[in-house]
């Protein structure tokens, strides 16, 4: 079963080596140096910069929609022969996400309370940006349903980062 495996950026390299990830998603401030994998091909590494905030802020980098459809892109290129890797600076917010997001996008099919618990369930400090969440709650007509159970499953326990975690594609 091919999944996401979700990390902070100082445990990527490790998690993607455990794990035989295949490609990578990096959604961190557009400054931050982030070695890429050597196992990671640079066509298989997606960069998206960006601060981790939920509205816009002066002298800030929002998420925005060309981030998400670049991230939706992506994830439909993705050929799932290898788990696909997302990490941001401490893998709590936009990681979590992102993965939200893509497995949503990938298997549309899958129940947006039920995978919101499970990232719940495998992430005590998930806190998934809500800005994020809304905008692809939007784009793939969910109808606020990703937003809602996202905010079912509240703010996360307070964490410096979060363990590194899989999050399937389905329940």
């Amino acid at each position: 079963m091919t999944y996401l495996v979700v990390s902070s950026l100082a445990d990527l390299h490790a998690t993607v080596e455990k794990h035989g990830a295949g490609d990578v998603v990096t959604l961190i401030n557009a400054d931050t140096v982030v070695e890429r994998p050597s196992s990671i091909a640079p066509e298989r590494h997606l960069f998206l910069g960006m601060n981790d905030i939920a509205a816009p802020t002066e002298g800030l980098t929002h998420p925005a929609g060309h981030h998400l459809d670049r991230l939706l892109e992506f994830g439909r290129r993705w050929d799932r022969e290898k788990p696909l890797a997302v990490h941001c600076w401490a893998g709590i917010s936009r990681s979590t996400a992102a993965a939200y997001i893509l497995a949503i996008a990938i298997s549309p099919d899958l129940d947006e309370e039920a995978l919101a618990q499970e990232l719940r369930r495998r992430a005590p400090s998930a806190t998934p940006n809500p800005l994020l969440v809304s905008m692809a709650d939007e784009k793939l007509g969910r109808g606020g349903r990703m937003v809602s159970a996202i905010a079912g499953i509240g703010r996360g326990a307070d964490a410096f980062s979060g363990t590194p975690f899989i999050l399937p594609l389905t329940l």
